[in-house]
């Protein structure tokens, strides 16, 4: 590696941040500015698109401030993205046509299922890797398309775009000069063949969407363009783009098949590496774009959780039973047990392995006992919980067993849940020495793109271990206590 320096940009569901690394992938500096959620019905999220790209802007430039360098030190910037988000916006002015559609948003359930009762779904998946639900791009763009008077016909004249955030960041960062995506976000959108590498004309025909609005799909490690000379103080390379959780999986290095890593975020994704082989799931898994590089393809198996990090933030601001989400911490220790109570956190629905968007949260177990302490553990426990109905499935679709799994995102700062997560799963947990593996994997790819790393292997040989947690609780109180997680999800379905 050389002493260049690379700038990650890691645009979020709850926040916009950017951070520069160093040519070791050492982190030197960060900026972060949160995001405001938009609620305008039951099961509907958005976000301003326009909030999302002067945030963005503006963390940028403070990461940079903060660091004590300039644009012109930067040898390259890798954008990573919530994924699924959908954007809709004008090719000539790059207003957006309306707020953007979060993936979490569930107004398109009643499509999905109109399309799945058609008996659609083995065709929708042997060419996407995904099931038919309101979590992917196309059926919230056609939703747009059916909303916004006339939209469809100016799409179809070229004059409107669509992208996910990845799109729309580039197109705003180049001055309207790229509209393009990389093959991890395009294989998110359900319009994309992960086979053939191309849209795919016959989802594009199911969801009635012109071909005209589409972006460009390139290699993760690409020449995306370049930032227009007002943004940074000069026009900076932009060589890296990847979905969040594939950005994830490469800066946890795992980079081999049969290597898993898990994110703790707004919501839970594990991804588990299949190498050159789409491994399709018979077990309500997702099969997913991993990175092509070179043209060539690396596949994933995934398993998409909607809440996680998000429960421990609705105990405090929407029921203000915590100040920070660090507390929960302390509640959780100060306890012997969960007291019987569970916390399935379904407030846009159940995603794997269950694929049920009717299903809504629940607090199970309340008695006259029940404290803070219990639901602040209960939201902990939950993410282990869900991530072990995740590897069951996956135990099943790749037919290995899966000894350790590499933990990141905001949660896993949290010993008391590594701990758990351990002990329900019966897997040893490892937690990386740079937690920031999303904006980490960015970095990572445009510094391969940039020539600062020479080979991938250099991201194996890089990575570093910052604590083991292995299990430590008796099989049969670990049964006893998934047992009853799966009594309560049960109640909740549907």
């Amino acid at each position: 590696m050389t002493d260049a320096y690379l700038l990650a940009i890691d645009q979020g569901t709850t926040s916009s941040r950017a951070m520069v690394f160093d040519g070791q992938g050492r982190p030197l500096a960060k900026s972060q500015r949160d995001l405001p959620q938009i609620f305008p019905a039951n099961g509907w999220v958005e976000h301003d698109p326009e909030f999302i790209w002067t945030d963005t802007v503006g963390v940028c430039r403070r990461a940079l401030a903060k660091a004590g360098i300039g644009a012109g030190q930067l040898a390259g910037i890798g954008i990573t993205n919530q994924r699924e988000t959908t954007i809709l916006w004008e090719r000539r002015s790059g207003r957006p046509l309306h707020n953007a559609i979060v993936w979490q948003d569930r107004r398109t359930a009643q499509l999905c299922r109109r399309l799945a009762a058609q008996g659609l779904q083995a065709m929708v998946q042997a060419r996407t890797g995904l099931l038919i639900d309101p979590y992917f791009s196309a059926s919230k763009l056609a939703w747009l398309f059916s909303h916004i008077p006339g939209a469809r016909q100016r799409a179809r004249r070229g004059e409107l775009c669509f992208g996910t955030v990845d799109s729309w960041l580039l197109f705003r960062l180049t001055g309207g000069r790229v509209h393009a995506t990389d093959a991890s976000n395009a294989s998110r959108t359900m319009l994309y063949n992960i086979h053939t590498g191309q849209w795919d004309p016959e989802m594009l025909a199911l969801f009635d969407i012109p071909a005209e609005v589409l972006p460009q799909v390139r290699d993760n490690c690409a020449d995306f363009g370049w930032t227009t000379e007002g943004l940074l103080g000069r026009p900076v390379p932009i060589l890296a783009m990847a979905g969040d959780q594939q950005a994830a999986l490469v800066g946890q290095a795992c980079l081999s098949p049969g290597m898993i890593k898990s994110t703790y975020g707004t919501g839970c994704f594990m991804l588990l590496n299949c190498g050159g082989q789409a491994t399709p799931s018979a077990n309500q898994l997702l099969t997913t774009v991993a990175y092509r590089l070179g043209g060539r393809v690396t596949y994933a198996i995934e398993g998409s959780i909607f809440v996680a990090g998000a429960a421990v933030q609705w105990l405090r601001d929407q029921l203000g039973l915590i100040g920070q989400a660090s507390e929960t911490m302390e509640y959780a220790k100060s306890l012997p047990d969960n007291g019987g109570v569970y916390f399935v956190p379904a407030f846009t629905g159940l995603g794997a392995p269950h694929w049920d968007p009717e299903a809504r949260g629940g607090i199970l177990g309340l008695t006259r006992d029940t404290t803070r302490a219990h639901l602040a553990r209960a939201a902990l426990e939950a993410q282990a919980y869900q991530t072990r109905d995740l590897l069951e499935a996956m135990r099943l679709d790749s037919g290995q067993e899966i000894s350790v799994i590499r933990v990141d995102g905001g949660m896993v700062a949290n010993d008391w849940m590594c701990q758990f997560l351990a002990d329900l799963t019966g897997i040893a947990v490892e937690r990386p020495a740079i937690n920031e593996a999303t904006a980490l994997g960015a970095a990572l790819l445009a510094g391969f793109k940039a020539g600062v790393l020479t080979s991938l292997a250099e991201i194996g040989q890089g990575w570093r271990r910052e604590r083991y947690f292995e299990p430590a609780l008796e099989p049969a109180h670990r049964e006893e206590l998934y047992a009853g997680w799966r009594r309560a999800v049960r109640r909740l379905m549907g």
